[in-house]
């Protein structure tokens, strides 16, 4: 399957949520989709689960609109921090129901996920604890199996261990099922390795899409004398800088040829790579 955005805009009332949004994505990765706080990421995964429907703009599944699409709504499951407020059935008997809904839900692999979650007993989902709900809706988003898979923050209250588990069957799971997960997290040094291309949203708009290993290339640390530092920097991109006393730091956004390296080297200047969650922090700033 693959999923295309074209202009995209969605507002609620006079607030503009999203704005001028362009994607598409066509290959069985891991996808991050990274943003801060109000930056759109859960209306826009919204928009692609087929709970809302676009203010202007269209995005399609399968060249075709999702929103109240039978066929595509059946391929794609949307995880997201649900409230079970008044769900009686257990976790067991939750799933041999959905089974009827989904075409490629496992039901065993999702029984060997209840026991692995500890979630096998008989006390229904809405008495469960906050880590142990979210560790349902993992379940249930993993044994989907659906072509798009779409999980929204769903690690919120699971313990660190079961967030590791959550990782490595989605990854084991990934290999042997190949389909489009998209992930939205701000968990971003916890998950960072999980992805395969990564997008960040800012403002409502999309900042980039690219490839995890790429992306972190263009990150650069450079630390050195700050006279050095400020010939160096020159007509670069910098989206983040400090200072202590004569000694200056700044971070980079794009690729050094052979002969920056070269320069940087001859002004004494040391250069390291940055992680994918500094990366984040930096290009998503206020002024940048």
């Amino acid at each position: 399957m693959n999923i295309k955005a074209n202009n995209l805009h969605f507002s609620y009332g006079n607030d503009e949520i999203l704005r001028d949004i362009d994607f598409e994505i066509t290959e069985p990765k891991i996808y991050g989709l990274l943003g801060r706080n109000g930056a759109g990421k859960t209306t826009l995964l919204s928009l692609l689960g087929s709970f809302r429907v676009p203010t202007s703009g269209q995005i399609l599944i399968d060249s075709e609109q999702p929103f109240e699409n039978a066929r595509i709504m059946q391929d794609v499951t949307f995880m997201y921090d649900k409230d079970y407020t008044g769900e009686s059935d257990s976790p067991s008997t939750i799933i041999k129901y959905l089974k009827r809904y989904r075409p490629n839900f496992d039901l065993e692999y999702a029984e060997s996920l209840l026991k692995k979650f500890k979630l096998e007993g008989k006390k229904s989902v809405s008495k469960l604890s906050k880590g142990k709900q979210s560790a349902f809706n993992v379940v249930v988003g993993l044994a989907s199996r659906s072509p798009i898979t779409i999980f929204d923050e769903v690690y919120l209250g699971m313990d660190a261990p079961a967030r590791d588990l959550f990782y490595k069957e989605l990854l084991q799971d990934q290999e042997l099922h190949p389909r489009i997960i998209i992930l939205s997290t701000h968990l971003v040094s916890e998950m960072e390795y999980l992805f395969d291309e990564v997008i960040i949203i800012k403002d409502g708009k999309i900042l980039l899409h690219e490839q995890n290993d790429r992306l972190i290339s263009y990150g650069i640390t450079v630390v050195g004398n700050k006279q050095a530092i400020q010939k160096f920097s020159e007509g670069k991109n910098v989206i983040h800088e400090e200072q202590l006393g004569d000694t200056r730091s700044i971070t980079l956004f794009g690729e050094l040829s052979t002969a920056e390296r070269a320069s940087a080297k001859e002004l004494r200047l040391d250069i390291a790579p940055v992680s994918l969650h500094n990366l984040f922090i930096h290009l998503t700033e206020e002024g940048n």
